[in-house]
């Protein structure tokens, strides 16, 4: 028996059965621990195949890296994505829209069928990021970044003021949160689930925000200003998930609301802090600009 070709297939598995193996190990695993238990002997099984999926795709992970490397130069497409930073921008920017319109219109329906101020307060918050990635997404689709600064800043400026009543749309959702107990309850693998995508979703806003800053855009900053927003909001509704998830039992519920209220006291604080900024900051660059073109045809 050759026991090194069997190490190699075990190691080295066709791509398809690594493909395979992701969806098969997360489904026995999620079901194990949900309806099996933690400590039968199925759920044992899962985690050792959990274990080995993990292990040859981080063996697999070098040969990943060079193959989307190679496919990065040589595919036009994906040199066009990678380099076309405007059409990241519109793309994104219209995606967004399309999913801020949805939502919107499912909260308001929401707070028409239930009589709930709750929904209605969800559904301003997502109309007025509609609104701003709607008025940003009409101008990159048709100018450069930093083709006309004027006209960006003016649409930063305005980006600002929306900020501000979307802050208090975002203050009425804390305080149905924190003084009617408005809170969520998911099951602890989807409480988890969705605390991963919440922080790989700020931490990319907070990449992005910096990222963007060396275009000289500030239309380009807005759209990513908003996209940061949209993941600090969530991490309060995640909060309240995980405070409802996994704190009933070692929490009480003045000190569930004191935290809920601290960090979405924070986030609003952070929210209007930022549109403070883009409008003095806006307006100053304008106000700037207007002299130096007065000054300019005086001379």
């Amino acid at each position: 028996m050759d026991f090194k070709k069997i190490g190699k297939a075990l190691l080295f598995p066709h791509v398809a059965v690594m493909i395979v193996l992701i969806p098969v190990a997360t489904a026995f695993l999620v079901y194990s621990m949900v309806v099996l238990g933690t400590e039968s002997v199925p759920a044992y099984i899962s985690y050792v195949l959990s274990a080995y999926t993990l292990t040859v795709w981080c063996v697999k992970l070098p040969h990943l890296i060079r193959f989307f490397k190679n496919f990065k130069n040589e595919n036009k497409y994906a040199r066009r994505w990678l380099d076309d930073t405007r059409l990241r921008v519109n793309v994104t920017l219209y995606a967004s829209l399309a999913w801020n319109l949805i939502y919107a219109v499912l909260q308001a329906w929401l707070g028409y069928y239930h009589g709930s101020f709750w929904f209605y307060s969800m559904a301003i918050y997502y109309v007025c990021l509609s609104v701003m990635r709607l008025y940003l997404a009409s101008y990159t689709v048709k100018n450069l970044p930093g083709e006309n600064v004027r006209r960006e800043l003016i649409r930063y400026r305005a980006c600002g003021w929306i900020f501000l009543v979307m802050n208090l749309a975002f203050a009425l959702m804390v305080f149905f949160m924190v003084y009617w107990g408005r809170t969520f309850y998911h099951h602890e693998i989807t409480t988890i689930t969705m605390a991963a995508y919440t922080f790989t979703s700020f931490t990319t806003a907070i990449v992005s925000v910096v990222k963007f800053r060396k275009y000289n855009s500030p239309v380009y900053s807005a759209s990513k200003i908003i996209s940061f927003t949209a993941a600090s909001v969530s991490m309060v509704t995640l909060s309240s998930t995980m405070l409802t998830t996994f704190g009933k039992d070692t929490m009480g519920e003045f000190e569930g609301k004191l935290m809920l209220g601290l960090v979405g006291g924070a986030v609003a604080a952070l929210v209007l802090t930022m549109a403070i900024y883009m409008i003095v900051r806006s307006t100053q660059r304008l106000r700037a600009m207007t002299q130096k073109e007065v000054a300019h045809g005086e001379s």
